[in-house]
């Protein structure tokens, strides 16, 4: 049976039962993150099994039908109790049932590559499939074994920026201000798509939200003392994500980030967490944006995602009537066009 959680209490009362979360299953980061969605979070329990499934519910435009799909980032389903020998028959009729009691017709997740059991949830219920890699530092080693595992050239530009910058926590509005003009600015710079830009809303729940833990970081200029460049990194238990950045335009040549992912490595690691997540290339690709990321490490995280179709005729049916153009890459293909559509 599914228990349909919509509540923060609730929401955040069941996410704290799990050994392992991450911010990305918050009832926060949904509320911030829903674009045109309606944040659930489905219950499921069975026997010692307890599985935690956020989504966000989204109406298909002039129909009575809906589709779900999941917030940007690195969610998936909580998994507790789940047995060697787990069968997904039972969970996947309970969800099957949830789904076509609710007129939903598919149901897309981003995974967690830190969170290896919800590939065993998931993997007979729809299709999990491979979408790229993340670049993940392991923490559990020691501050100077995961500096020799740097690239040759990133030592060296982090020497050059240690003697041109320093490092300071964002405290007072004026410093998180600093933080939002540089984003934007980057956001500007590399003519992103309108749903990586964020409201003041967004960045203060991430700021003050007792759900998880924020960092924001920014490279002071040290002749100057002004912001060249910031980056928000949040955690929640053992593992560390580099979330946002940006560099001032006449300081890219600096790149300042490199510095505050190396000050950020370091303090986790001090703090004892696990695993930073420095994320892959822009949807999954093999990109200059994944080179930056690997010449801190080598060490590659697999990363997939879910896609169910819960009824095949009204899916082929919303495709063949969709009146804008379609993507049999993208995940509804209907979506394509949706503003808040996440992945491909």
């Amino acid at each position: 049976m599914i228990e349909i959680i919509k509540e923060k209490e609730g929401w955040d009362d069941f996410v704290s039962t799990f050994d392992h979360s991450d911010f990305y299953h918050t009832f926060d980061y949904h509320m911030i993150a829903k674009g045109d969605g309606r944040p659930v979070l489905l219950k499921y329990s069975h026997e010692d099994t307890r599985i935690g499934l956020p989504l966000l519910i989204r109406n298909i435009p002039n129909t009575p039908f809906f589709d779900a799909t999941s917030v940007y980032g690195y969610p998936g389903p909580l998994c507790q109790n789940i047995p060697v020998d787990f069968n997904s028959q039972h969970y996947s009729k309970a969800l099957l049932e949830y789904f076509s009691d609710h007129n939903i017709i598919s149901v897309f997740s981003r995974l967690n590559p830190f969170m290896q059991q919800q590939h065993k949830v998931l993997e007979k219920i729809g299709s999990v499939e491979k979408k790229g890699v993340v670049v993940s530092i392991d923490l559990k080693k020691n501050i100077g074994q995961q500096r020799k595992e740097f690239g040759r050239r990133l030592k060296g530009q982090l020497n050059k920026i240690r003697r041109h910058c320093y490092v300071q926590k964002a405290f007072n509005d004026d410093e998180f201000q600093d933080f939002n003009k540089l984003y934007r600015e980057n956001m500007d710079r590399v003519n992103a798509k309108p749903r990586y830009y964020f409201d003041d809303h967004y960045f203060n729940v991430l700021t003050k939200s007792n759900s998880f833990h924020t960092e924001t970081l920014l490279a002071k200029h040290q002749d100057t003392g002004e912001t060249i460049g910031a980056g928000m990194f949040i955690y929640k238990n053992s593992v560390i994500h580099y979330h946002l950045s940006g560099t001032r335009g006449d300081s890219l040549p600096l790149m300042p980030i490199k510095l505050l992912i190396d000050d950020m490595r370091i303090k986790a690691t001090e703090r004892g967490l696990s695993y930073f997540n420095l994320g892959g290339g822009l949807s999954g690709a093999n990109d200059t944006l994944l080179q930056f990321k690997s010449s801190f490490s080598k060490n590659m995280v697999d990363f997939y995602v879910w896609k169910l179709i819960v009824d095949p005729n009204v899916y082929q049916k919303m495709i063949a009537e969709c009146k804008e153009p379609t993507n049999a890459n993208f995940f509804p293909p209907y979506r394509y066009k949706s503003e808040y559509y996440y992945t491909k």
